[in-house]
């Protein structure tokens, strides 16, 4: 008689599944947040990366136009990878009056809120150019 009770008891029974399926759908739902703060960090890493070359790009045209820049805030908007940034660059005086401070901040779009790039660069007054 012992062996035909353990015969009857071989399948799963309805408490068990349903713990198992909550179990297997936690698991999955966890999975699916995970792949989506990925992709949301992804969107924040190429802004970041476009923001930086927007800041770059500005200092190198100073430099490469020679440009002698009064002091002072400027703004803008700028387009970079098909998005709009906005920018401010400040002009800062230094203890060498031949130097001045250039710092970009570069912006998502037109409000300065939140910074998604920061570069300081320095521009020099060639003696003999005129400026």
């Amino acid at each position: 008689m012992a062996r035909s009770r353990c015969a009857k008891r071989k399948g799963f029974t309805l408490v068990e599944v349903l713990v198992a399926l909550a179990i297997v759908s936690i698991a999955l739902m966890s999975a699916l947040r995970a792949a989506g703060v990925g992709t949301s960090n992804a969107d924040e890493l190429r802004s970041r990366l476009l923001a930086g070359w927007v800041a770059e790009n500005m200092l190198a045209e100073h430099r490469a136009r020679a440009d002698w820049l009064p002091l002072g805030i400027a703004r803008g908007t700028a387009r970079q990878g098909g998005l709009e940034f906005g920018w401010r660059e400040e002009v800062i005086s230094t203890p060498n009056p031949a130097f001045r401070r250039v710092d970009v901040r570069v912006f998502a779009g037109s409000t300065e809120t939140h910074s998604l790039a920061h570069l300081a660069g320095f521009i020099v007054n060639v003696p003999g150019s005129g400026r």
